[in-house]
């Protein structure tokens, strides 16, 4: 789908005069379609999270609205993939090796295959977002056969270089795992949102306890949802 730019607005919350500001500077991805500009929603999500910019719940209301099923949610997927500490790598390449191996993945599911998925997106750019914190990327989706969607959270043991756009080396890993690509873009999009609020990012910061990580995922999450129920109001 391509946005416009009051939707670009939107979605970051932002007057529209600033979308416009951002096209002019040649900082924002848009195409330039019969004289109107035109955005990926993908490549907006993408660019916000890389550019740590907060994200409107308009964002994940229209999904939930317009999804025939509840949607799985961060917390959900929290839950079956894990929260690891101290994971060991020198490299980027080690440790994504590492955090490869603690992913709870059926018995079908290649590990080398998803590792090598892993290694191959690094390449096409750095899922570093800043802060010390690793997203996946919008435009490549881990989709593999599983049932529910995993989310891991993997601590490293020793910082390492992502080549993030702040330079920072990276700490914190967040991996998804799901079935389809419209599930890894709504539970990406409600990562990202979490990740602008102060009280989850702090704990993710401070490595808490996965109890508290998943009772405040879940707060918000509920949050999110009931402003979606109630048409944003």
């Amino acid at each position: 789908m391509k946005l416009t730019v009051r939707d670009a607005a939107e979605m970051f919350g932002v007057p529209e005069g600033t979308v416009y500001r951002w096209i002019e500077e040649g900082s924002i991805p848009v195409y330039k379609l019969r004289d109107q500009h035109r955005f990926s929603r993908s490549e907006l999500l993408e660019w916000g999270t890389a550019q740590g910019l907060s994200l409107s719940p308009a964002l994940l209301r229209e999904h939930e609205a317009s999804a025939r099923g509840s949607l799985p949610r961060i917390a959900e997927g929290l839950a079956r993939g894990g929260v690891y500490f101290a994971v060991p790598g020198e490299t980027r390449e080690s440790a994504l090796r590492a955090v490869v191996s603690r992913l709870p993945l059926p018995d079908e599911v290649d590990q080398e295959f998803l590792y090598d998925i892993l290694v191959a997106r690094e390449a096409v750019g750095s899922t570093g977002i800043g802060d010390g914190i690793a997203l996946p990327h919008v435009r490549s989706p881990i989709v593999l056969h599983v049932e529910e969607p995993l989310v891991s959270l993997c601590y490293l043991e020793k910082a390492v270089d992502f080549g993030a756009l702040d330079g920072k080396p990276v700490h914190t890993i967040f991996t998804l795992v799901t079935p389809t690509v419209r599930t890894h873009l709504h539970l990406l999009a409600r990562l990202a949102l979490l990740l602008r609020n102060s009280g989850f990012h702090d704990a993710v910061m401070a490595k808490t306890s996965p109890e508290v990580l998943l009772r405040l995922a879940r707060d918000l999450e509920s949050s999110v949802l009931r402003g979606a129920q109630g048409g944003g109001s």
